[in-house]
């Protein structure tokens, strides 16, 4: 029997998603960019080249990458238990998808980065520049276009992980989804949650291309 959802719900769903995509992609990026920034200064050929820092950093994240979110999701649960005291809702959500976003940001900061033309960095190094002076003032803002993009990019496929997150009872559209649409048969809130992800995510696109646009115009 369908159930028809109330604005409330949606509208409390909507900011369930948002919350879970804002704080995770924070924490997210705390710990992303500077795992990407120091995979690219630790690699072979790096400014500040470490081939034991980098050989236990890469494989790392590729492991970590390599999981599927729903995997990762149950996987972790005595660990999201331990940190909130919780498995269930919006909450617990946000501790597997922080895990999950931080090292795909660390690798898409790092392609980034290894954009740069290394001509700029041998630059740097000739006027006498220091580790932390590349990095700051020639390696990232030199990236600063792609690197938008590709918070971007982190941020829509954290948007795709809420809705799995929604499997679970993490909250937010997915589980509204599989709440009333799938579990209920009701064709109208699930068309409702799909429209809304489109326009939400359509919409974060739009703003990451005019934003890199204008960066690298700069």
């Amino acid at each position: 029997m369908n159930t028809v959802i109330t604005a409330d719900q949606l509208f409390g769903a909507l900011r369930e998603t948002v919350v879970m995509v804002g704080f995770s992609l924070f924490f997210g990026a705390l710990l992303g960019i500077p795992l990407g920034i120091v995979l690219v200064i630790t690699r072979p050929g790096g400014v500040l080249e470490n081939k034991f820092v980098f050989s236990i950093l890469n494989p790392v994240i590729n492991i970590v990458r390599s999981l599927p979110f729903i995997i990762l999701l149950v996987a972790i649960i005595p660990f999201t238990r331990w940190v909130v005291h919780t498995s269930i809702g919006t909450s617990a959500a946000i501790v597997p998808l922080i895990v999950y976003i931080a090292p795909y940001i660390a690798r898409l900061v790092e392609n980034s980065l290894l954009e740069v033309s290394p001509g700029i960095l041998e630059a740097a190094e000739a006027m006498g520049a220091t580790t932390f002076q590349v990095i700051w003032h020639f390696l990232l803002p030199e990236a600063f276009g792609s690197l938008i993009l590709t918070m971007t990019t982190a941020t829509i496929g954290l948007i795709g992980a809420t809705a799995m997150a929604g499997t679970v009872g993490g909250g937010g559209i997915g589980d509204l989804a599989i709440s009333y649409g799938y579990q209920r048969f009701d064709t109208f809130v699930m068309i409702v949650t799909v429209v809304i992800l489109i326009i939400f995510v359509q919409g974060i696109q739009s703003l990451g291309n005019v934003l890199a646009r204008k960066a690298r115009r700069n």
